[in-house]
């Protein structure tokens, strides 16, 4: 997103914020009317058109979310989308973003509110590794062709009773509606959001070996103050790397590992 829906959503992220932090709403339910509403504007190209129109009056748009949602959702949800709808967006396509990152914002305040947001974290960068390694299992989590009802009910074999709730709901509402984005894509936007809630930034880090508990400490008290700000460590074990370790900070690699190493030295050779 940029200018217009990049405030846009500044404000909703505020609002949902506010609203979460003031009151005793249940964030899990807000976020399963959330997604209900991503889903709708999703369908339905001409409400979000008319809904993002810069022609219409702000409290038109609102008025007629409220006449929309009214009975289909709870006011406090009414009251978020009619809100957004008041402000400016660059694209009818950037509203329904900003209402489904809003949806998974909900489910990780319901994490925060239960101490699970950590373990929500490490079992959504699991679940991507998972799924990354088993050509069969993602396919059948990515088909096209497959019913929702089956691909939600693969979901809650895998995960149910090994996950937190929201970790389980998160990839469930993925899997759904994908609306675009790869598997490893969702889950990674997913895992930064839930890092931005604690206000840190999320490394990946590959090594030979796994990482003792003095290693991980001082590693991540490094990348902190690299980076002046908490850094959540996701870990993964790879041999091929042979030794050392391989750190990724969004689009930023520090690499130190042993292969890639030998493979800086083998091109300056051949050079």
């Amino acid at each position: 997103m940029n200018g217009a829906s990049r405030e846009a959503l500044a404000a909703a992220r505020e609002s949902l914020t506010a609203l979460t932090d003031s009151t005793s709403a249940d964030a899990a339910a807000l976020a399963d009317e959330l997604a209900a509403v991503t889903a709708l504007l999703q369908r339905e190209v001409s409400l979000r058109r008319v809904l993002t129109d810069p022609a219409q009056d702000g409290e038109a748009k609102a008025s007629l979310v409220q006449r929309v949602l009214g009975g289909q959702v709870s006011g406090p949800a009414a009251d978020v989308v009619s809100g957004m709808v008041r402000s400016r967006w660059s694209s009818p396509r950037d509203l329904v973003d900003a209402v489904e990152e809003l949806a998974d914002l909900a489910d990780l305040v319901a994490a925060e509110r239960d101490g699970s947001l950590d373990d929500v974290e490490d079992e959504l960068f699991r679940f991507a590794r998972t799924a990354a390694s088993a050509p069969d299992l993602r396919s059948a989590l990515t088909s096209r062709t497959a019913a929702p009802e089956a691909k939600s009910a693969l979901v809650n074999t895998l995960l149910a009773g090994r996950v937190r709730p929201a970790t389980e709901r998160l990839v469930t509402r993925l899997v759904i509606q994908p609306r675009g984005r790869s598997l490893e894509a969702g889950l990674e936007a997913l895992s930064k959001l839930a890092a931005e809630r604690r206000n840190r930034s999320v490394a990946v880090v590959t090594s030979a070996v796994p990482l003792s508990d003095e290693q991980k400490r001082r590693l991540g008290a490094s990348l902190a103050k690299l980076y002046g700000r908490q850094v959540h460590l996701n870990l993964d074990v790879d041999p091929q790397i042979l030794g050392g370790i391989r750190v990724q900070v969004g689009d930023e690699v520090i690499n130190g590992s042993v292969a890639d190493r030998l493979e800086r030295a083998q091109r300056r050779m051949a050079g």
